[in-house]
């Protein structure tokens, strides 16, 4: 006799909600009192954003940070101050969030999307080389869930076409490829700060890069204009007020210094809870392992569902049996972006891919996400995830 499932009136595995997020405590609470009495609350009167600029460069490996309201302005103001513009084109992938595409056309350029590699669910290196035009400028790796792209791959084909390479690094924090943080291995690299993000203010962006005078251009863009040795009424470039409150630079300062310890965390309970359902859950596969990935933030577990595994129900009605069982933080994840209707208008028909997406197009359809909350949980907390998954393939089956 098999259990009742909760979605058809049975009993949940889980009834407690999983680790809270945003996590704070009193630090956060102190350091925005001490913005609000010191009467500096923009980042041009106080310190606490460029000490965190200079604090989460030095985190990933860089010299040079820019922060800006969102990672959406960050890729954006990458790009334009990588010379990117109208006419050009920049390859990236098709299955991530729709700004790393929309920032592209911002600027005036078109995004070429290339296909995905199985089992990394980022832009496959080997077939960039035929997407590459005489218009190509540049390429946006995605690293996504915060597993590193193969940056080997893509530096090598970037250096053979004089292309730049900005990295999608939204969900990365912390994440290292052959043992450097990612973000500062190509020319710059772009995070967000956003209230899902592994750390968050609300909202929130940054740039990173090696390259003094990149961060310059970076700087002078954000700050309308101006130049660090100027004149404040001397504008050199059109830009913008892309400036970060002193607020979220205090909350991202106590928020950074938090942040190693929930990396361990969350590894330990990725590895933990990717042990068992390998060995438990048939029709579930965790992505491939890469030992060139030397950290993870984990922002996301993505799991590959196979129907066929639990009596041919769809993704879908999988998702929606483990939310009835307590699983909330679990979701199908993105439609790639040349399916999305925004992308489509505005790149017009037929959609400007130099090659099929099929790989992205099965990620769209078969991907389960888990969120990075869930892996500061417990042992326990993992395996109520597995039971859920069990029940639901007993009653199926």
């Amino acid at each position: 006799m098999t259990d009742k499932l909760a979605i058809d009136g049975g009993k949940p595995v889980r009834q407690q909600p999983f680790h809270p997020w945003p996590v704070f405590d009193q630090s956060e609470e102190k350091a925005l009192l001490d913005v609000l009495r010191s009467g500096k609350w923009g980042m041009l009167d106080g310190t606490r954003v460029t000490e965190f600029e200079k604090q989460f460069a030095n985190f990933h490996d860089a010299q040079y940070g820019i922060c800006v309201p969102n990672g959406t302005l960050a890729l954006q103001l990458a790009l334009i101050a990588l010379g990117v513009g109208p006419g050009d084109e920049v390859i990236t992938t098709p299955y991530t969030f729709i700004a790393t595409a929309s920032s592209i056309l911002q600027t005036g350029a078109c995004p070429v999307f290339v296909d995905i590699q199985p089992g990394s669910h980022n832009i496959d290196p080997d077939l960039i080389e035929s997407a590459i035009t005489p218009l190509t400028r540049a390429i946006v790796p995605v690293h996504l869930s915060g597993r590193p792209a193969d940056m080997d791959g893509i530096l090598a084909v970037a250096k053979k076409h004089n292309l730049f390479v900005l990295e999608d690094a939204c969900q990365a924090w912390g994440s290292e490829w052959r043992g450097k943080k990612v973000g500062a291995i190509g020319n710059a690299g772009a995070f967000s700060f956003q209230s899902s993000k592994n750390i968050t203010a609300g909202e929130g962006g940054i740039v990173i890069t090696n390259d003094e005078a990149l961060s310059e251009r970076c700087w002078s863009i954000h700050n309308v204009g101006r130049i660090r040795a100027g004149a404040w009424y001397q504008h050199e470039v059109l830009g913008w007020n892309l400036r970060l409150p002193e607020w979220e630079g205090a909350i991202l300062q106590v928020q950074l210094a938090r942040l190693p310890r929930q990396l361990l965390r969350r590894e330990e309970s990725v590895n933990y809870l990717t042990r068992l359902i390998q060995a438990e859950i048939p029709g579930l596969t965790p992505p491939l392992a890469d030992d060139r990935i030397t950290a993870h933030s984990h922002h996301l577990l993505i799991l590959n569902f196979q129907p066929a595994a639990f009596g041919d129900h769809s993704r879908n009605e999988f998702v929606d049996a483990m939310s009835a069982e307590g699983i909330t933080p679990i979701s199908k994840g993105y439609t790639p972006l040349h399916k999305a209707p925004a992308i489509r208008r505005a790149l017009g028909e037929p959609l400007n891919a130099r090659q099929s997406l099929p790989v992205a197009e099965h990620a769209g359809q078969a991907s389960l996400w888990l969120n990075q909350n869930v892996f500061l949980g417990t042992h326990e907390d993992m395996e109520s995830v597995i039971e859920a998954a069990k029940k639901i393939q007993r009653t199926w089956d």
